[in-house]
């Protein structure tokens, strides 16, 4: 993980030497050799990821490396940022600067000292690489000997069954039929899973299946896994789909490597073949393989293969059937523990105990979430313990044993959490910490992905670098790419879809998979989670249920705080937490409405945080109290997102102009009727601004400033001028409130602002206005062409009519049309009402 933190920071930091070299006069020279450093150092930081475990000193050193690199970055930023705001402002500025230059003068040279210390600091490390025996690896080969050692271990024989198979009947009869009948004509059979879940059994129940064994004439099975030999591979396959003698063994040893996929193929033209391919991790290994699986369209022979990774399947197929394995239900959960842990035991024991070990049982099995490969160790622990006591500690620390199976080490291999492991180890560096970043939010916390991919942007875990030469693509689009790359790699799970365009709106993680990321993210540094107290005293960092408390190895960078009602702390103290903060997420004992224990702490919210980037605070407040946001919050300049969203905050302070790199603000408060300064213009970095339902302005707020906005929630046309639409080429998402009648003028802004709102994907309309304003409606989307998503909302006093709005776009184009008449919302807001589908959406 320190090359995966240390090769995005490399990137980071080349970004701002690409796109800052102007702003980095006086230390560009030093900024570009530690970059170079950091780039060299880079390449040897596979094999010191190997041998740390091994070596508390390779621990400390790559932590060293890891915390300088994000030093280095942190320090570059507030030089650019130091630079940039002096150098805005007019004369104005000027004169007013004229007073405190030599001040200035000074705190640049202070900043620029410090990235000439982290530069030698650096460089320093890079010459301490040999002298730790840390070697360059300059390919995806590293610690070969570990990842032979862990390919024996892994191997799977078709031969040695799984005694213990509980609730797989239905899955097998599924995919024997698509193997064996002709209405199924898929060549690729996949079985797609997490670690654990079943998949190589599923597949051997398959493999010996009556059915499966009289309708194919030859069969083979082999096990793929990370490290594996074409040539070994494909020999082992034709041997066993041939049964060759001797004689015929020695001649196929003797063929050529471009001879045997020929051969293969033939074969499976000849015959009835099934091929079982198991742990296939990467689309690589099919494009090395799939030259001997070439066959006649009319072939009956067909392949099966297990794999964590959808897209290896759908990369082997299209067409092919996947198949995701389901988790055990609770019934099917507790047969197959019942039949490891329980089996025999009635006859030797007495009632009573074997009565205690089987609730103690049912208490610790919903830890395994259904999870296969966890019940089984689970269960295989407790069969080799005897007495109720020792049932008793298992069940006080179920989550220890599962994940890590203690008392199992000469069967290590077969613990979850080696297992998991594995998927985490073969992510490729740039979405390793996009997943330890999902370790913020609590378990079974439903994540919408919008806000995730936002976080993920606002950290600098994906920047313009990223993004596809000369396409559309923008970095919310490259997060969710990423996203869904995670999902295929079997790692977090779907939580809800759009109901048309199947896009992922929410998702979630496996209860041991979270485990796993708290674990890494604690072991990399990358993430403290806190708990509140009960009582009066400091918080604690934990990791997890499951894991010990240890001192973190490095700077904590970000925290994820579970606040308590009774809490007298709301945030570790500057001395438990050093000054290095960037990310900060709340998350209160229920989300949508928590409160502090005392109006007082809500300070500590905000203040000395000044290298923040994420600030996450949502749902704070009750009905008698408004919260009056500090002037500590227009110091955080780093900043790049921050939520409020339906908190109980009194106004919009004018200080929130300070937070010039913001990407992301969401103001959507529970307060009605706030006036909203005219300070936005100042936020030109904004790509997603979401301002509260009901609002005033002196004038109207300058929006044209914007240029990267996509998303524009709640544009008053009585506070906000429409003209500025023009000036938003980026804009993807809008949402507008018509408050007054503008037919005149109307159609002069939509006709300046036609491509933009051509690029419109969603549109929001909330007509306060009454029936005189439908034109201005239909105007507004008729200048849609791109729409997917259109809801409509009207308020009339004395009528229940529905507007009528002219459907002036193909209906597959549009996923809801919403349109009802009602008063002004009591307390009700947009994303807590429920639209209701369309006839025409799909």
């Amino acid at each position: 993980m320190a090359e995966a933190v240390v090769s995005f920071l490399v990137e980071r930091v080349g970004d701002f030497i690409i796109q800052e070299g102007r702003s980095l006069s006086g230390v560009g020279d030093q900024v570009r050799r530690a970059h170079r450093d950091l780039l060299f150092i880079r390449g040897f930081l596979k094999d010191a990821d190997a041998k740390r475990r091994d070596s508390e000193a390779i621990r400390i050193f790559v932590a060293q490396i890891r915390d300088a690199a994000y030093d280095l970055e942190d320090v570059i930023e507030a030089f650019v940022l130091k630079v940039d705001s002096k150098r805005k402002g007019g004369i104005k500025n000027v004169l007013k600067r004229l007073g405190c230059i030599f001040v200035e003068g000074v705190r640049r040279y202070k900043i620029g000292s410090e990235i000439r210390v982290i530069t030698i600091t650096i460089s320093d490390l890079k010459q301490d690489l040999r002298t730790y025996g840390i070697q360059e690896i300059r390919d995806s080969s590293t610690s070969l000997q570990l990842c032979e050692g862990q390919q024996l271990l892994r191997r799977t024989y078709s031969h040695v069954i799984d005694r213990d198979v509980v609730g797989l009947e239905e899955s097998v009869h599924e995919l024997v039929g698509h193997l064996v009948k002709e209405e199924h004509r898929h060549r690729v059979v996949s079985i797609i899973g997490m670690g654990g879940s079943g998949k190589t059994t599923i597949a051997k129940q398959v493999y010996h299946h009556k059915e499966v064994t009289d309708h194919f004439d030859c069969l083979a099975w082999v096990c793929i896994s990370q490290q594996y030999q074409v040539r070994d591979v494909l020999e082992r396959i034709y041997v066993k789909l041939l049964c060759p003698t001797k004689e015929e063994r020695d001649e196929i040893a003797k063929l050529k490597d471009d001879e045997i996929p020929g051969r293969l193929s033939r074969l499976q033209n000849e015959k009835k073949c099934l091929i079982v391919l198991d742990d296939i991790w990467k689309t690589e290994t099919w494009d090395f393989l799939k030259a001997a699986f070439e066959c006649d369209e009319d072939s009956k022979s067909r392949i099966l293969l297990t794999t964590r990774n959808e897209q290896v399947a759908s990369h082997a197929d299209e067409n092919g059937f996947r198949y995701r394995p389901p988790p055990l239900n609770k019934s099917e959960s507790w047969k197959l523990f019942e039949k490891i842990a329980m089996s025999g035991r009635k006859a030797g024991i007495d009632a009573e105990v074997y009565k205690k070990m089987e609730e103690l049982g049912k208490k610790m099995l919903p830890h395994c979430a259904g999870l296969p490969l966890a019940i089984t160790v689970l269960a295989g622990l407790l069969a080799r313990k005897n007495t109720v006591s020792e049932w008793n500690t298992v069940h006080e620390n179920v989550c220890v044993y599962i994940s890590r199976g203690i008392d199992r080490h000469e069967e290590e291999h077969a613990s979850v959490s080696w297992v998991l492991a594995l998927s985490y180890d073969d992510l490729p560096y740039h979405l390793k910490p996009c997943f330890l970043y999902l370790g913020h939010f609590p378990e079974d916390h439903e994540i919408r992905v919008k806000s995730l991919t936002k976080l993920w942007i606002a950290e600098g875990f994906i920047f313009l670098t990223q993004q596809r030469q000369g396409s559309r693509e923008t970095m919310e689009d490259v997060a969710y790419n990423w996203l869904n790359e995670l999902v295929e790699r079997c790692v977090i799970q779907v939580g809800e879809r759009s109901s048309t365009l199947e896009k992922i709106k929410s998702c979630r993680m496996h209860d041991l998979l979270r485990d796993l990321c708290l674990r890494k993210a604690e072991e990399e540094n990358f993430l403290q989670v806190v708990k509140g107290s009960h009582k009066n005293e400091a918080m604690h960092p934990v990791s997890s249920s499951m894991v010990t408390i240890v001192s973190p190895m490095g700077k904590i960078r970000r925290l994820a705080i579970y606040l308590d009602e009774n809490d007298d702390k709301l945030v570790p103290s500057r001395e438990e937490r050093g000054g290095q903060l960037r990310s900060l997420l709340y998350f209160g004992p229920n989300d949508y409405n928590w409160f502090p224990k005392r109006k007082e702490l809500i300070l500590s919210l905000f203040k000395d945080f000044k290298l923040l980037r994420v600030l996450r605070i949502e749902g704070m407040g009750d009905r008698e109290v408004k919260i009056e946001l500090p002037r500590e919050i227009g110091n955080m300049v780093h900043l790049r997102f921050l939520s409020l969203r339906r908190s109980n905050i009194k106004s919009f302070p004018p200080f929130l102009g300070n937070l010039i790199c913001l990407q992301t603000l969401d103001f959507r408060v529970k307060t009605g009727d706030m006036f909203i300064p005219n300070v936005i213009c100042k936020m030109n970095k904004l790509r997603h601004l979401y301002l509260p339902w009901w609002y005033t302005a002196r004038g109207k707020l300058q929006l044209s400033t914007l240029g990267d906005l996509q998303t524009l929630d709640s544009v008053s046309s009585r506070y906000c001028d429409l003209n500025d639409l023009a000036k938003l080429g980026n804009l993807r998402k809008l949402s507008i409130r018509l408050t007054s009648s503008q037919s005149k003028i109307l159609e002069k802004i939509l006709d300046a602002a036609g491509c933009v709102l051509n690029c419109i994907r969603s549109l929001w309309l909330y007509n306060s206005v009454g029936m005189e304003s439908g034109a201005e409606v239909s105007q507004i989307v008729a200048r849609c062409g791109q729409i997917y998503t259109i809801q409509v909302e009207a308020v009339w006093a004395h009528t229940r009519t529905t507007e009528r709005v002219p459907l002036l776009f193909k209906p597959h184009q549009v996923t809801f049309v919403w349109m009802c008449s009602q008063g002004r919302p009591n307390g009700r807001t947009r994303e807590a009402a429920q639209p209701e589908k369309s006839s025409t959406g799909k």
